[in-house]
C-alpha cells in the first residue's frame, strides 16, 4: 500500500486500518453529507448535545442560581481549560476558557506591551483579519507603533523587539510555524509573541511549554467541535503570568470577586484574564465535545490529516489543466489540518460541490479549502468527493448562474 490512497479501493483499505474510524459514531451528522469544513465549524458530538441538555434542564432550569456552587459553574472555565490543556502542551492551571479569540488577543497583546524592548505591535499582512484589526486597534489605544509586516517576514521582524501576533497554522495555506525557533528569536531581541492557535488546536501537535511559548489564544469551534460561537481559550506561561496586567480587568478576574472590592486586585495565575461572567451553556457544550479527544493524541490526528492532505494535493496536481493549483505545503510535516487550492471561479466550484452534498469553503479571491477533520471524515468519503470535484472541473458544471450567487456567509 502507498503512503496515501491512490484509488477508491485503497481508500477503503485505509479506512479498514484506521484507528480513528470508530470515532465517527460520536458525531451527529446528516446522512449522505461529506463535511470538509471542520476547520471552520466542527459538527456536533453526541456528548456535547447531552451535556448542554443536562446544563439547561437540570442545572439551569432545576438548580437555578444555586448551580453556581452546586453544579460548579463558578469553576467551569478553569475545569474545561484544564481538559483542553493537553492538546496544546500546557499544564492545566495555565489555561483558561474565556471570551472570544479577538478579545483574548487584545488582552494578551496589551498585557505584553510593557514587557517588550520597543512599544511596537506587529502582524503580517496575510494574517487572519481579526488578528490584524486587533493589532491596529490596540496600537491606536496604547500609542504603540503598528507595524504591518509583509507576509513571510515576521521571524526577521522579531529583531525589532515588539509584540508579534502570529498564527501557528496559517488560515489560508495551512503552513505550520516553528514555535520553538520563533520563541528563541523573540527571547534574543526582547520581543514577545502572542500565538493564535485557532487553526492548530485539535489537529496538530502543539507543545507550548516545551517550545518556550509565553502567550497564546485560540478558538474551540473548529477542530474541537465546541459549537457555533463557542468560547475561546488563552494560555499564559508560568513565570511571566504574574507580571502581566490584564488591560480589560473585570470583576470575575479579581482575586476575591465576591468581596466586591472597588479596588481591583488581580487573581493569581491565568485567572486574572477573566473579564466577565462565562457563558455556561456554551462552556458545557465544549466540556462535552472534548470527550471525543480522550485517548487520542494530536500526533494521531495530524497523521491521518496528513495522509488525507497528501491524497487531495496529489489529485489536485492531476487536475492542473482544469485551472486548479495547490496552495498548501506539499510536505505534510509543514501543513496543518486543511488543504487549500485555487481556481479562478473558486466560489462557484464550492457551490457546485455543495449541490452534491459536499461542504467546503471559499476564501477571497480564489481559494478553496478542504478541512480534513480526522475524527469523523473517512478516506472513502474524501476520495468520492475528489471524484465529484474532478467531474465538476472537467465538465465545467460549476459555470451556472445559481452557483455565483453569494450569501452573507461564504
Amino acid at each position: 500500500m502507498s503512503d496515501f490512497p491512490t484509488s477508491a479501493e485503497e481508500a477503503a483499505a485505509f479506512d479498514a486500518a484506521d484507528p480513528l474510524a470508530s470515532r465517527r459514531a460520536l458525531f451527529e451528522m446528516p446522512e449522505g453529507l461529506t463535511y470538509l469544513v471542520g476547520h471552520s465549524l466542527g459538527p456536533a458530538t453526541r456528548t456535547a448535545i447531552a451535556r448542554v441538555e443536562e446544563a439547561a434542564r437540570q442545572e439551569w432550569a432545576g438548580g437555578l442560581v444555586a448551580s453556581w456552587n452546586k453544579a460548579g459553574w463558578i469553576d467551569l472555565a478553569k475545569k474545561v481549560g484544564g481538559r483542553l490543556a493537553p492538546l496544546i502542551g500546557a499544564a492545566p492551571e495555565n489555561v483558561l476558557i474565556a471570551d472570544s479569540v479577538s478579545v483574548n488577543l487584545f488582552k494578551l497583546a496589551g498585557a505584553a506591551l510593557p514587557h517588550v524592548r520597543t512599544k511596537t505591535i506587529m502582524v503580517e499582512d496575510d494574517e487572519f483579519p481579526t488578528d490584524q484589526y486587533i493589532a491596529e486597534g490596540l496600537s491606536g489605544l496604547s500609542g504603540a507603533v503598528f507595524d504591518r509586516l509583509k507576509a513571510g517576514t515576521a521571524f526577521d521582524a522579531l529583531a525589532k523587539g515588539g509584540v508579534l501576533i502570529k498564527s501557528l497554522v496559517g488560515y489560508r495555506s495551512g503552513l505550520i510555524a516553528d514555535v520553538a525557533a520563533y520563541e528563541a528569536e523573540a527571547e534574543k531581541h526582547g520581543a514577545m509573541i502572542v500565538w493564535d492557535l485557532s487553526h492548530a488546536v485539535g489537529i496538530v501537535p502543539v507543545a507550548l511549554e516545551a517550545d518556550g511559548a509565553k502567550l497564546a489564544a485560540g478558538c474551540t469551534y473548529k477542530y474541537l467541535n465546541g459549537g457555533p460561537g463557542a468560547p475561546a481559550f488563552l494560555y499564559a506561561a508560568p513565570g511571566i503570568v504574574e507580571k502581566l496586567q490584564n488591560p480589560m480587568p473585570g470583576w470575575l478576574g479579581h482575586v476575591k470577586p465576591f468581596a466586591f472590592d472597588p479596588n481591583y486586585q488581580p487573581a493569581e495565575g491565568v485567572e486574572r484574564f477573566t473579564v466577565g461572567t462565562p457563558s455556561i451553556l456554551s462552556l458545557s457544550a465544549l466540556d462535552g465535545a472534548l470527550a471525543a479527544f480522550e485517548s487520542v493524541t494530536p500526533a494521531d490526528l495530524h497523521a491521518k490529516a496528513g495522509t488525507m492532505g497528501d491524497m487531495v494535493l496529489s489529485r489536485i496536481e492531476g487536475l492542473a489543466k482544469y485551472g486548479v493549483s495547490g496552495a498548501s505545503p506539499r510536505d505534510r510535516a509543514e501543513r496543518g489540518g486543511h488543504v487549500s487550492f485555487t481556481h479562478a471561479q473558486g466560489f462557484a466550484v464550492v457551490k457546485a460541490l455543495a449541490a452534491h452534498s459536499i461542504e467546503s469553503d471559499f476564501r477571497e479571491p480564489t481559494t478553496i479549502r478542504f478541512g480534513l477533520s480526522p475524527l469523523f471524515l473517512s478516506y472513502a468519503q474524501l476520495w468520492a468527493a475528489m471524484d465529484v470535484l474532478e467531474d465538476i472541473l472537467v465538465t465545467g458544471s460549476w459555470d451556472r448562474p445559481a452557483f455565483k450567487v453569494r450569501s452573507k456567509v461564504t
